[in-house]
Parts: C-alpha cells; structure tokens; sequence
C-alpha cells in the first residue's frame, strides 16, 4: 500500500473517530412522540400497556418506592411541567408529589387522577377516602376506561388512536379474566379465616369486592407515614387473638419488623407473609408488573389464609 493511500485511511479513521465522539456528546434528539408522566409505578405499569409505541410514558417512582414518603427530584419536576399528560393515583396516595403536580396543572399541563373514576371507599376509622383502589381489579377496569379516550386522543394520527383502544380493549380483557380467577382462588377459603391483618389499610377495596374482613393494621392509618401507639398494637393483638387469625401480610415496601413482633405477641402461631401492595417488585422479579403483582399477592393471600 502506498503512503499516501496510508495517509488518507489515517485521516478518514480520524474523522470518523471525531464524528463519533461529536455524536456521543450531543443530546439526544427530543422525542416527537407526546409525553404522559405517571406519579406510581403500578399506574406507570398500565398506562404504558395502553399507550404502546404511540406515546411515551415516565413513571416517577422506581420499583420498590412507597408513593407516601416518595418526593421527585428537581429534574423530574421539571420535566413534569412539560408533560402532555399526567396520571395521579390522587385521593391523597402522592403525598410528596402533590405540590409538583398542582404546580404543573397551574402552567396547563393536564390532569387525571385515577381515583376521580373508582367508586371510591372510606376507611372503616373515617379518616378519609382510602387511595388503593387498585387492589381490586374491577376498580382498575373503572381507570382504564376513564383514561383510554385521554390517551387516544394523544396519539398522533387516527391510526394510531386506534391501536391505543384496541390495546385498552385487549388490557381490559386481562383484568376482567384477572377478576375471575381471583374470585376463583378466594371462594374456598371459609367465612372465618377471611380475616386481613396487614401493616397499614390497604386492602380496603379487595375486602369488598371479595368478601373479606379486615380486621385491622398495625399503623391505624392509611400512610405509613403514621405511627402506632401501644394501645393500638395491644388492641390489634387481642383482636388476632379473638378472632383466631393463623397468618398476617407484610408489605413489601415497609420493614415487616413490626409484623414480626405482633406474631410474636399473639398467643398462636401466626406466619408473617410479605405482600406487593403499593409498589411492583424491580424488573425481572416476581411481580414486576400490575397484572403479575395482583397473582401474586392472590395466591400468598389465599395459602396464607387457608392455614
């Protein structure tokens, strides 16, 4: 090969080297595609089954995250003044995220909160609206066909308006047969062991749709943000006590130390089983996905409570 030949391979390697490292520091290309931020990750988790390639979602907590203590980075609130959409839990789930989310309605960014299309609960204490509709699927059901016509019309053309409904349509179908197949596993567990004792009230709407009884929580409350007195705990032991109850559910976004010590303070055997309840597992784990969570969970309950 010549030396001049050398010398021009030598300078087109360098610039290609010069492009590459040129293209690695730029930015990457704003998408064209609209924007829908969601504040939880069991939210995060539906909407992106809605939206598909049509629209790009942000979900804002990570697997793993409790949705009362949560609080977003300067970043991220930015980013959500900008949205095209967000998608709240609302009924006061995000109590670190509502000031960002009021604060992007007041610049025009709109808003659904899913809570606004469930047929919604109080807790038995009157303390509020309790937010965990999602434990019931039939509840979810009621979000998706609220927020599916917001969704399509976010899409860029009619067709891809329609594949948004047709993937609601397919989603819905998912939660109808999840629906069936819980009331399937519950049914042969006896009136008196349908009896739920967990962390904090978050079971609220499954005890409804199926027919449970929540006996009580070791924080009285629906943020876990609160704490337990002894009077409380001593109560809710006698209760565990009366009422004969052979195992308790944990969650998985809080320690279950202080479920531990409730079974240890009942006079019986009790098992401590860990649940998935305000938040997915991390990706690749049993229960990663809405749909996966709620089976998960169903089959612990219904074990746990056949003891």
């Amino acid at each position: 090969m010549s030396v001049r030949h050398t010398g021009t391979i030598a300078a087109l390697a360098a610039t290609a080297l010069a492009l590459a490292i040129l293209s690695g520091c730029a930015p990457a290309a704003q998408s064209e595609r609209p924007q829908v931020h969601v504040t939880t990750n069991i939210l995060g988790d539906v909407v992106a089954e809605l939206a598909g390639d049509e629209i790009d979602v942000t979900t804002l907590m990570a697997p793993g995250a409790d949705p009362h203590s949560f609080e977003l980075s300067a970043r991220q609130a930015a980013e959500m003044r900008s949205a095209d959409l967000i998608v709240a839990n609302g009924l006061g789930l995000e109590e670190g995220l509502s000031q960002h989310v009021t604060a992007a309605a007041e610049e025009g960014v709109a808003i659904f909160e899913a809570g606004a299309a469930v047929e919604v609960l109080a807790y038995a204490e009157g303390a509020g609206d309790d937010p965990h509709f999602w434990t019931d699927p039939a509840q979810m059901i009621r979000v998706v066909d609220a927020l599916t016509p917001l969704l399509a019309g976010l899409a860029a053309d009619a067709r891809g308006a329609e594949r948004v409904r047709e993937a609601a349509a397919d989603y819905r179908a998912d939660l109808a047969a999840l629906d069936e197949d819980m009331t399937a596993a519950f049914a042969p567990i006896p009136p008196s062991q349908r009896a739920l004792v967990t962390n904090h009230h978050v079971f609220g709407y499954l005890a409804r749709r199926f027919d449970f009884d929540v006996l009580g929580a070791a924080i009285p409350s629906g943020t876990t943000l609160a704490a337990p007195s002894a009077a409380d705990l001593q109560g809710l032991v006698t209760a565990i006590d009366a009422a004969g109850v052979r195992t308790i559910f944990a969650e998985s976004s809080q320690p279950d130390r202080l479920m531990q010590v409730l079974a240890e303070e009942a006079h019986r055997d009790v098992a401590v089983v860990e649940l998935l309840t305000e938040s997915l597992a991390p990706h690749g784990e049993e229960g990663d996905t809405y749909l996966t969570m709620m089976r998960t969970n169903t089959a612990r309950l219904a074990a746990g409570l056949s003891r």
